[in-house]
C-alpha cells in the first residue's frame, strides 16, 4: 500500500497561507508612533493639536459672512482716532511710499474674522534672534509665515552699537516683528479690501478734521519729539501754519506715524537745521520716542565720547560700503521678501554720500520687481 501522509485541516491552512503573497500595505493607513519619554511635550503637543482642530471646525461651523465683515471694517475706519494712526508714509528711491499702517492691519484681521495672528521669538543666540511673524485665515486654510533673523544691533550714522539691556533688545525685535507681522496679516486678506478701508480711512480725516489752534499746538509738539521745528514745517507745506488745510494735516499725520514707527527719518522728509554751535560744546534735545529717538540718544552719546582735538571736527567713516549693502538688497531679492528689502533700505544714511544715489536707485528697481512678481 502506498505510504499516504494526512494534514490536518490547520496545517492545510498554514500551507496555503505561506503559498499566497503579503497583503499590500496601504500607504494612507496609520503608522504606530513610538511613544515619547517627554510626558510634558507630549501634552503640550496633544493641546495645540487641540486647539487647532478646534479653531478650524468653529470656522466652518461659523464661517464669515463677507459682506457682514466689510461693513465692520468701513465702520471701523470711520472712527478718526484710527484713522490718524492707519497710514504711514515714507521715502524710498525718490518716491513717496504709502499703506495701511501696522494698527490698521490688525483692525483688518480683527474685522475680518477667523483669523489668528502674532508675533513668537524663536530662540535667541550668539547675539541674535529668531522670530517669527504669522498670519493665518483659518477658514481658507491661507497661512503666511516669515521667520527672519534680528541681530542686537543698533545702526547709526557714527557707528555700529550693541545692544546688552533686555529691553532695548525686546522693542527692537517687537519693531521688526510688527512690519513682518502687518506684511504676513496684508497677504492673506483680499486687497481690494484693504484699498476699501483706505479710501474710507481717507474720506474720514479729510470730513473729520477741524483746524484748530489746539490741533495745529498738538501737530507741533508730536513733530518736537523728532527735533523738527515750526519753521521746517512751514517750510514743506509752503505756508504758514495758520493757513494749513485738513489735506495738509493729514498728510503730516502720514509722515509722523512713519517717525514713530521708525520707517523713515525727520532728515527725509525736512530740512532739518544744523545744531548751533557755542563754545566748544553743543546741545541738542534729542527725540524721546520711537526708533528715531533711540538712533539719536545713540548718536548724542557717541559725540560726548569723542576725544578733543583735531581730529574731533572730523567725521568718522562710514561703517558700511556700497558692496555690503548691495549683497544684503540681493539675498532679500532672491528671497522675495519686500520688508527685509525696505529694513535693508533704512541702512541708505550709512554710505558715503557719492554711493547713496546708487544703492537708492538699486533698490527702487529690486522693489519694483518685486512689487510686480
Amino acid at each position: 500500500m502506498p505510504n499516504d501522509t494526512m494534514f490536518t485541516d490547520d496545517e492545510v491552512r498554514d500551507e496555503q497561507s505561506l503559498k499566497q503573497p503579503p497583503a499590500p500595505i496601504n500607504p494612507f493607513g496609520q503608522v504606530a508612533r513610538p511613544l515619547s519619554n517627554n510626558a510634558a511635550a507630549d501634552t503640550d503637543q496633544a493641546r495645540a493639536i487641540a486647539e487647532t482642530q478646534a479653531a478650524m471646525v468653529i470656522a466652518k461651523r461659523f464661517p464669515r459672512d463677507p459682506i457682514a465683515a466689510m461693513d465692520r471694517i468701513l465702520q471701523a475706519f470711520t472712527r478718526p482716532t484710527l484713522a490718524e494712526s492707519a497710514m504711514y508714509s515714507y521715502a524710498r528711491g525718490g518716491t513717496e511710499i504709502t499703506g495701511p499702517s501696522i494698527r490698521a492691519a490688525e483692525t483688518l484681521a480683527q474685522c475680518w474674522g477667523n483669523v489668528q495672528f502674532g508675533v513668537r521669538e524663536l530662540e535667541q543666540r550668539n547675539g541674535e534672534s529668531t522670530v517669527e511673524a504669522f498670519a493665518w485665515d483659518i477658514e481658507t486654510n491661507t497661512r503666511q509665515v516669515k521667520v527672519f533673523q534680528v541681530p542686537h544691533l543698533r545702526y547709526t550714522r557714527k557707528a555700529t552699537y550693541k545692544l546688552e539691556d533686555p529691553r532695548d533688545i525686546y522693542e527692537l525685535v517687537a519693531n521688526q516683528g510688527a512690519r513682518r507681522l502687518r506684511a504676513c496679516i496684508l497677504g492673506i486678506i483680499p486687497g481690494d479690501v484693504v484699498e476699501g478701508a483706505m479710501k474710507q480711512c481717507d474720506v474720514t480725516l479729510k470730513t473729520k478734521v477741524e483746524v484748530t489752534p489746539e490741533l495745529i499746538k498738538s501737530l507741533l509738539a508730536k513733530f518736537a519729539e523728532f527735533n523738527v521745528t515750526q519753521t521746517a514745517i512751514e517750510k514743506r507745506i509752503q505756508r504758514h501754519m495758520e493757513a494749513i488745510t485738513p489735506a495738509l494735516v493729514v498728510n503730516l499725520g502720514k509722515i509722523y506715524n512713519s517717525l514713530r514707527d521708525g520707517m523713515s527719518s525727520a532728515g527725509e522728509w525736512f530740512d532739518m537745521e544744523p545744531p548751533p554751535e557755542g563754545n566748544g560744546t553743543t546741545e541738542t534735545t534729542a527725540p524721546t520716542k520711537g526708533a528715531a529717538g533711540l538712533r539719536a540718544k545713540a548718536a548724542q552719546a557717541a559725540q560726548t565720547k569723542a576725544p578733543a582735538g583735531p581730529a574731533a571736527g572730523k567725521s568718522e567713516p562710514p561703517t558700511l560700503t556700497l558692496a555690503t549693502l548691495t549683497d544684503k538688497f540681493n539675498s532679500a531679492y532672491k528671497a522675495k521678501d519686500v520688508d527685509l528689502l525696505d529694513a535693508h533700505a533704512d541702512l541708505l544714511m550709512l554710505l558715503p554720500v557719492e554711493h547713496q544715489d546708487e544703492a537708492a536707485a538699486m533698490y527702487k528697481t529690486l522693489r519694483a520687481e518685486l512689487a510686480t512678481a
